[in-house]
């Protein structure tokens, strides 16, 4: 049976993301009813879209990750972006799901890369189909979320291959490294320039696009998506060395565990304090997978400034996205957008 024929909208997320529309319309009612609808449309056809295989085999691999849940934060930013045209306008719904698609085919081959157990508090697809089908199911996504960009017309085509290339070629940076006399951290926003924010800064700008945003509008939205992706990635990474693991829906220090060279393990790194150096040990050895040693890793971490600069750096970004908002007309989405700021530095308070 296919999963669309199994689930409705999962309860679960639907909440979440009611709460996060609520924060962000900041007691806006018409905002925050065109918000949840279009989220609420979004959300069947990506369901629909996501399993559409005809075998229900394959159509329970790649309906998987999408019916565990999230955020959804692309499509919210696709539907804030519209806001600043007609948010009633034929394609924006399409492009949300778009966003969508492109991500979680994404998470796929993330935890392919990383070796992830679990995602969104299930099974990770690589732990229950292997490593080949899930690679693949995230490949039929991709494909998916070009055809469908490929019925809105060349603007959006452009915009999805664009952040299609930006995707691997961030994830090919991390798997070779800095380059011969790159420093680590200029590496590490590269990384996440092409795997993070590529995609918030294209959901931003492609609902723009699809609403008939002016240009410059359209170009400012890009800046604040792209200073907005670092600034979550940031947060993300100190998520998972901070955040309990119901919190995050994977295991604490999953990133740590995997090898990941996030920016609180590369500032730590160059503690030059004995903490530091017992790290620099500790880390040296490889991904730290046993429980031990994740533990004591764990702990040094929380004991280290590592976390506060990068939490310093995260706020860089926050204010550098703020800044990019300047010049875009006033009103309710531009207020959302500035919540959304103060959304994600709250997340790791």
């Amino acid at each position: 049976m296919a999963l669309k024929a199994m689930y409705e909208v999962p309860l679960p997320g639907r909440l979440r993301r009611a709460a996060l529309v609520r924060r962000l319309a900041l007691d806006d009612s018409g905002l925050e009813a065109r918000l949840r609808d279009g989220l609420e449309a979004a959300e069947k056809q990506l369901l629909a879209d996501a399993d559409s295989a005809q075998d229900p085999r394959i159509a329970g691999l790649t309906g998987h990750l999408t019916t565990a849940g999230g955020k959804r934060l692309r499509p919210l930013l696709v539907l804030l972006g519209a806001e600043f045209g007609d948010p009633w306008r034929h394609g924006v719904i399409q492009a949300a799901v778009i966003a969508e698609l492109v991500h979680v085919s994404s998470l796929y081959h993330d935890d392919v890369m990383d070796n992830a157990a679990t995602r969104h508090g299930v099974s990770s697809a690589n732990a229950r189909w292997g490593e080949r089908l899930a690679v693949l199911a995230g490949d039929l996504l991709l494909a998916k979320a070009a055809q469908l960009a490929a019925e809105l017309g060349p603007e959006a085509v452009a915009l999805n291959a664009d952040v299609a290339g930006a995707l691997v070629a961030g994830q090919l940076s991390e798997l070779v490294g800095p380059g011969r006399g790159e420093d680590a951290i200029s590496h590490y926003f590269r990384v996440i320039s092409g795997k993070t924010a590529a995609l918030l800064a294209m959901a931003l700008r492609t609902g723009a696009q699809q609403a008939g945003a002016p240009a410059p509008v359209v170009r400012a939205l890009g800046e604040y998506g792209e200073e907005l992706g670092l600034a979550f990635q940031i947060a993300d990474d100190l998520l998972d060395l901070k955040a309990p693991t119901e919190q995050m829906g994977k295991e604490q220090g999953a990133d740590l565990a995997a090898g990941v060279a996030s920016l609180p393990v590369l500032l730590a790194l160059a503690d030059p304090t004995p903490r530091g150096a017992t790290l620099r040990e500790l880390l040296s050895a490889g991904p730290t997978a046993g429980p031990a040693e994740r533990r004591r890793a764990l702990k040094l971490f929380r004991r280290s400034p590592a976390l506060a600069e990068a939490e310093a750096m995260m706020h860089q970004r926050l204010d550098r996205a703020r800044q990019a908002l300047a010049d875009l007309p006033p009103g309710p989405a531009l207020r959302a957008l500035n919540a959304l700021c103060d959304f994600v530095a709250s997340q790791t308070g």
